[in-house]
């Protein structure tokens, strides 16, 4: 089945857009790629967005294959939307997106909602495959109030919704702060100096963080 646009053109980019190009279905996506999510949950974190346009929006994603509907344990009615395998594979394009976004972000005025998983997406958005380090770690972020964590070891990487135990590095910010710093309107050292960001953890721990963000 097929969205309702369609721009009629034998290209994959197209074909991707007939899928994904209507409003707000790649922040449904984002949505979804920091954790499954009940309805209201996304509703909360997509201010702006109307119910029935996001009850729209998530019947037209789950036709498409992007997304599946589970049972809320102790719920009937209850519904947690996933993503599909289908949609995981719009993982990458969407960091590259959002890495993209974040140099825009930084021209602009600082403004505008903001919420603690989005600050855990810009993480994700700024790491570098190559300087992701060899040595197993954990990274703790605490945002705002939630918590999020970061496993590396070997080249790779597991991002993870919840606690780390026992985290080698752990930072805390809002998420406003993190934005910031991803968008380098503010330096980590800026950040740290005015206590608007906290860091435990070795030195040698924050070094190879920092460096996995292209902070230093």
């Amino acid at each position: 089945m097929t969205s309702k646009r369609d721009y009629g053109q034998f290209c994959g980019l197209a074909s991707g857009l007939d899928i994904v190009g209507e409003r707000w279905t790649l922040l449904i996506v984002r949505q979804l790629l920091i954790g499954p999510a009940r309805f209201n949950e996304l509703l909360h974190d997509l201010p702006g967005l109307a119910p029935n346009l996001l009850s729209e929006r998530l019947r037209s994603m789950t036709a498409n294959g992007l997304i599946s509907a589970s049972a809320t344990p102790g719920d009937a009615r209850g519904k947690v939307y996933e993503l599909t395998e289908d949609g995981l594979g719009l993982r990458e394009p969407v960091l590259a997106l959002a890495r993209w976004g974040l140099g825009q972000l930084g021209k602009k005025e600082v403004g505008g909602t903001v919420r603690a998983g989005w600050g855990f997406l810009a993480i994700q958005a700024m790491t570098i495959p190559e300087l992701i380090p060899q040595v197993s770690e954990q990274y703790e972020f605490r945002i705002d109030d939630e918590v999020f964590g970061v496993r590396v070891g070997r080249g790779q990487t597991e991002f993870v919704r919840g606690p780390l135990s026992p985290p080698d590095l752990t930072i805390h910010s809002s998420a406003e702060t993190f934005i910031r710093v991803g968008t380098k309107a503010l330096t980590p050292f800026e950040a740290l100096a005015t206590g608007e960001m906290r860091v435990e953890g070795s030195v040698e721990a924050v070094q190879r963080c920092s460096r996995m963000l292209g902070l230093t």
